[in-house]
């Protein structure tokens, strides 16, 4: 039996290891196949660039009391820095020493810390939230969340920390608020400090993917880079399909790979980081599409003439609505780490997300603790951000983020602290536009999402950010790792039980402190 995954993300990678440690499968009997020539791991990335200086599209928030099949795996995982440790364990180590509690969590147009520790609720906005947490999934349809809530809503405390804290826009879909809502329902309380919030030693990549690959490389597990599986062949018989063959394009050479009658192939279906591309510190990236990267052209071909295999132009058909655009900046001095750091009140790594609530771009930085590279030189410090709102005109620069070079970037940001552009000397700032990136947002009908294993399915699995995952939350690794497990675990029969969704929403004493907290 070879097992086949087609993309290389961290589902694929999660698959891969569920597969040789709890299916007692041999590591040479697995292929990954990746579009990128030599770096897996798909949206946990985080690279250095021919210039020296660094890049991520993004950064995943983790918390312990959550992700319970992201850290049962990672609770076997060997740390690249300390063999005797798991990831799971260094994660924990780590965040012990640097807690998070923002002092600073919004920050207005006249550079005051806004008093976050009120939601700014009325009675109405009470309503129309208890009205939308206690809805069916089944009432809530495919409705946006304006459906549910009225404008003032959307101008409270809450609203603007919740929505740049997991990148809400108010026409994404009521029902994964909903869904945010009560899996995240212990941390309203704690919403204004992001006490919940836990971060990795470095960036995601050398945290989590780097050791996770490591150790599938050890076991013999394949990696293909450089291929693209453009079209799988399909057999229905009895109403039932399986995947005879796939067809992969690999250094520009075309060639069919016929399945035995016992493969498996795991899909990771769509991507929310499709088509991103990355600008320099005086050019924006370039407007790439799903037409430019083919990103999700095999799902939109394997899903024509069956429903069961999903709908993705519910979500790829509208790069206005699932649009934003993240920036990463390094220092090669301590001028602006140490501005932040004064103004704010939290050293470099405890602070979270610091939002600019009156920017038009509506802003946001993060500073991590040091240093957030494997490689990252002594006395360098890189800061990531991101901006919701990319094709509005700045503050301070009079054009659309979207058409703004580092350099620009940087000039706006520091018209929002009040900083002198010294603070900036030698920093470089890249860009990267993300179209899909909140693709998974998108209002959606249950069925748009295929599940984990179809039931009319026999070798083939999907493993994604779209799939259909009951009562968990999308845009978090748990949902990629958790997909990857139910996979793996139906398509090989594992009798062992996947984690629990932990119900905090069930807990007498997070209800009472979510119910005291919302009439502050």
């Amino acid at each position: 039996m070879k097992h086949y995954f087609i993309g290389g993300g961290i589902g694929a990678l999660a698959g891969a290891a569920f597969l040789i440690r709890d299916a007692n499968v041999d590591g040479a009997d697995i292929t990954l196949f990746e579009k990128h020539p030599t770096v897996f791991g798909g949206a946990l990335d985080g690279s250095r660039l021919p210039d020296g200086s660094y890049s991520l599209r993004g950064g995943r928030m983790l918390t312990t009391d959550h992700y319970e099949c992201t850290w049962d795996l990672l609770s076997t995982i060997p740390s690249n820095d300390d063999p005797d440790k798991t990831v799971l364990e260094q994660t924990v180590a780590f965040n012990k020493r640097n807690v998070s509690h923002s002092q600073a969590r919004l920050v207005d147009r006249n550079l005051h810390k806004v008093d976050v520790s009120h939601m700014g609720f009325s009675a109405h906005d009470r309503l129309e939230l208890v009205q939308l947490m206690g809805a069916s999934e089944e009432s809530l349809g495919d409705s946006p969340i304006t459906d549910w809530l009225s404008p003032p809503f959307f101008e409270t405390n809450f609203w603007l920390m919740w929505q740049t804290t997991f990148a809400f826009q108010p026409w994404h879909s009521a029902v994964e608020l909903k869904r945010y809502l009560h899996r995240f329902l212990n941390e309203f309380p704690r919403i204004d400090t992001l006490g919940g919030v836990k971060r990795t030693v470095y960036n995601q990549y050398d945290a989590i993917v780097a050791p996770l690959e490591r150790w599938l490389r050890e076991r013999g597990v394949r990696f293909v880079g450089d291929t693209v599986v453009t079209d799988m062949d399909i057999v229905t018989e009895h109403g039932e399909h399986r995947v005879t063959g796939l067809t992969l394009l690999q250094d520009g050479r075309r060639e069919v790979l016929s399945l035995g009658e016992r493969d498996q192939v795991f899909f990771q279906n769509g991507s929310m980081t499709d088509a991103t591309s990355l600008g320099t510190m005086d050019a924006p990236p370039p407007r790439l599409t799903k037409a430019d990267s083919q990103g999700w052209a095999l799902w939109e071909k394997i899903a024509e003439g069956r429903p069961e295999f999903g709908n993705p132009a519910a979500f790829n058909t509208a790069i206005q609505r699932s649009l934003w655009e993240s920036f990463t900046v390094t220092c090669r001095n301590p001028r602006f780490f140490d501005a932040m750091q004064a103004f704010t009140g939290n050293r470099a790594g405890t602070g979270g997300l610091v939002t600019f609530k009156d920017s038009r771009w509506l802003m946001s930085v993060v500073l991590y603790h040091q240093p957030h590279f494997v490689d990252q030189p002594e006395g360098w410090s890189v800061f990531w951000g991101y901006a919701l709102h990319p094709d509005r005109v700045g503050d301070f620069v009079a054009k659309p983020m979207s058409e703004c070079g580092g350099r620009e970037i940087l000039e706006e940001l520091c018209g929002h602290l009040g900083l002198g552009a010294e603070v900036f000397e030698d920093a470089t700032c890249v860009p990267c536009r993300l179209p899909y990136i909140t693709s998974m947002f998108m209002p959606r009908k249950k069925a748009d999402r295929p599940v984990p294993v179809p039931v009319n399915s026999k070798n083939l699995a999907f493993i994604s950010q779209f799939v259909e995952v009951a009562d968990d939350v999308v845009f978090t690794v748990e949902y990629s790792v958790r997909a990857a497990q139910t996979a793996v675990y139906q398509l090989m029969g594992v009798d062992r039980p996947i984690p629990a969704v932990t119900r905090h929403d069930h807990a007498p004493s997070v209800l009472l402190h979510t119910i005291g907290k919302a009439i502050a």
